[in-house]
């Protein structure tokens, strides 16, 4: 009987949630924050190749897609088939332009989150979509962020004087369960904001960290990027998943050409605006 359960107590604590939250938690909810971003500091650019999962009005679309990030706002991706890229989205912070060769289109306008929508299913900034894809996230101004710390790590709460709310969740690694909160390296688990009345504006959340070498590093040391974001809108019904199958941080920054774009010979050009 003894036996039976011990046995019947260790399946249970097998099966239960281990706590994240570290011996020495942080204290400063501002300061965990800039220390998760400072992680990050360094990175000025990625190239990254990845398979995307969209579903929302357009029903459900997937493919893979190569990528080029540089901060803060310059974007392009390129979704592919077998026989080239269908469509290539580019914005060099300032101005748009989208080749849509299913459609034989090649748009451009102003950078905006309208325009970025019309490939990635999701409006959002430039600088945004840099943010969510390197495991950041942007936030609400808030001058007292409030913080707990539990099983799922260290939830931060951001409030907006216009009654929105954000949570952002961070936690350590593994090995950093015993360290000081100097010492401890966060990662983005989990971001949502929230609208006045409470119901869910959009949620991003963030899974499979792994080390990738920074060039730049004398040391040789790298940095931990999510290989696996969610993006999900309520609102909109659009729900993005990007599983990244390569990623490498660059040593410069991309040519300015990589963000830039000028329509085929031919090719009928329509010019779009912001809504």
């Amino acid at each position: 009987m003894a036996r039976l359960l011990g046995f019947v107590l260790l399946s249970l604590l097998a099966g239960c949630p281990r706590p994240t939250c570290p011996t020495i938690p942080h204290s400063d909810p501002a300061k965990a924050l800039r220390m998760h971003r400072s992680l990050r500091r360094t990175v000025q650019a990625i190239r990254a190749e990845a398979r995307v999962d969209q579903r929302g009005e357009r029903g459900r679309i997937r493919g893979t897609v190569l990528m080029y990030l540089e901060r803060p706002d310059r974007v392009r991706f390129d979704a592919m088939t077998q026989f080239g890229p269908a469509a290539i989205l580019t914005s060099d912070g300032a101005s748009f332009q989208l080749l849509d060769q299913r459609d034989d289109r090649f748009l451009r306008g102003p950078t905006c989150p309208a325009n970025i929508e019309r490939l990635l299913g999701i409006a959002m900034s430039g600088e945004d979509v840099a943010r969510f894809l390197m495991g950041d996230t942007p936030r609400l101004p808030a001058e007292e962020p409030q913080m707990r710390c539990g099983e799922e790590g260290y939830v931060i709460t951001l409030r907006a004087p216009d009654g929105r709310r954000q949570e952002i969740v961070l936690s350590p690694r593994a090995a950093d369960r015993d360290a000081p909160p100097e010492g401890q390296h966060l990662r983005l688990r989990r971001s949502t904001l929230f609208h006045s009345d409470g119901r869910v504006d959009w949620r991003a959340t963030y899974e499979d960290y792994r080390v990738v070498p920074d060039p730049r590093d004398p040391d040789g040391r790298g940095v931990a990027f999510p290989f696996v974001v969610r993006f999900e809108d309520p609102d909109t019904g659009a729900d993005t998943l990007v599983r990244m199958k390569e990623l490498e941080i660059l040593p410069s920054p991309p040519a300015p050409e990589v963000f830039r774009q000028t329509p085929p010979p031919g090719l009928r050009v329509e010019e779009v605006r912001c809504e």
